[in-house]
């Protein structure tokens, strides 16, 4: 197995595996790593741009936001690496990260792995014990995976991620997967006001754009969540959870301690009967996707699957040939559906579509999803050269200025 024909996975270390599937569509990706872009260290994005090989004044890491999904045939051990899936976990009824018996699939293969992995491997060509080879794909990698933990059902192994739920959204057939990766970005961004057509006052958030469709969608995201009422949650966003402390252990001795060995002994024989799963590696103090990935899991039981899909006429599932179970292929399902005249859940509704665009639920995702890869690529790539009264050394110019 290797991450492409240049890194392998000796190269990722004993921790370094990671399993595929296709999170937010092109836009959405685009959208993470240009907002990223804006909140850049000032002397981390030349580095980048060395890094992928391209000239300062035209680098945006927009443009490689979805190399991992545009190369996927050519890489395709790479796809359980766009995702993760608890074998307990069974929206919309039963929400577990992972539940008792774990995580599906092979040990380290999985999105959250293949954040550490990567964000790893940069800090190794940072201390040069890894080729640019290496780094070019790495960041490829790190800034496409950030991108797919922020997509909730790329948390969720129900289903394919949802790539078997089959709905309708207005007159369309689709799936739930390809719904939330796709069709909600994009009624946002026909839905955009026209006043977000005119520059902001920000020149960071201005020379990041790139004249797409969507730059008046992210001018949006900024005025109306990053800059104005989420603009104290920032710090939240990058706050990884204080590690336990160990308790302090007391040594036993005699017969107390004979029984203590024989009983871990027999706990950890116990486990290995009834461990279905594997484990994640843990988090760490700084880069902890796990943490991060918690509360968009659970959106999948708030909002994302309805109750209705498991109920009659709506609980249709479409198996997929593929080896990739989050792959989806809307043309061939759209046509088959059409064929069998099944009835679909329309989610093109006041009560669906309607309330994730009231609460912003979208539009906050990529928000988060960007401001923590640049938190991530400012902790690797800007340690120590940080301005005094940066907190935490994680994102400097962190309140943009006009």
């Amino acid at each position: 197995m290797r991450l492409s024909s240049s890194i392998s996975v000796a190269a990722l270390g004993s921790s370094a595996y990671l399993p595929a599937v296709y999170g937010w569509g092109a836009a959405g990706h685009e959208i993470v790593a240009t907002i990223a872009q804006m909140y850049l260290h000032p002397n981390v994005l030349p580095t980048l741009c060395d890094i992928l090989e391209m000239p300062t004044s035209k680098c945006h890491l927009a443009s490689v936001a979805s190399w991992a999904d545009q190369h996927r045939n050519q890489m395709r051990w790479s796809a359980a690496l766009h995702y993760i899936g608890a074998l307990d976990d069974h929206p919309s009824d039963t929400c577990a990260f992972p539940g008792p018996r774990r995580w599906a699939g092979s040990q380290g293969i999985n999105v959250l792995d293949g954040i550490k992995n990567t964000t790893s491997l940069l800090q190794a060509w940072v201390e040069e014990d890894a080729t640019d080879a290496v780094a070019n794909e790495a960041l490829k990698f790190l800034i496409h995976f950030v991108g797919d933990m922020h997509q909730p059902l790329h948390l969720t192994g129900r289903d394919r991620g949802g790539n078997s739920v089959k709905v309708l959204f207005g007159r369309r057939h689709t799936n739930l997967h390809s719904l939330w990766d796709s069709y909600l970005i994009a009624q946002a961004v026909r839905e955009v006001p026209r006043n977000y057509s005119h520059p902001l006052p920000y020149h960071k958030v201005e020379k990041a754009l790139r004249g797409t469709i969507y730059d008046s969608y992210i001018r949006r995201i900024l005025w109306e969540g990053i800059l104005n009422p989420w603009a104290d949650d920032l710090d939240a966003w990058l706050t990884c959870e204080e590690p336990e402390a160990s308790a302090p252990s007391v040594e036993a001795s005699g017969l107390l301690a004979m029984w203590q060995s024989a009983y871990r002994l027999t706990s950890k024989l116990v486990d290995v009967f009834r461990k279905d799963g594997v484990e994640i590696q843990p988090d760490g103090p700084t880069v902890c996707p796990y943490y991060w990935a918690q509360p968009i899991h659970i959106l999948n039981c708030d909002i994302i699957w309805p109750k209705a899909l498991d109920e009659p006429p709506y609980d249709v599932r479409f198996e997929s040939d593929s080896a990739d179970p989050h792959r989806h292929d809307d043309e061939d399902e759209e046509a088959e559906l059409e064929m069998l005249n099944v009835p679909l859940l329309n989610l093109d509704t006041p009560e669906y579509a309607g309330v994730i665009a009231k609460q912003m639920i979208i539009e906050k995702l990529l928000a988060q999803g960007g401001i923590r890869l640049a938190g991530i690529l400012n902790y690797i790539f800007a340690s120590g050269e940080l301005p005094d009264g940066v907190k935490g050394t994680f994102l400097a110019d962190f309140r943009l200025e006009a």
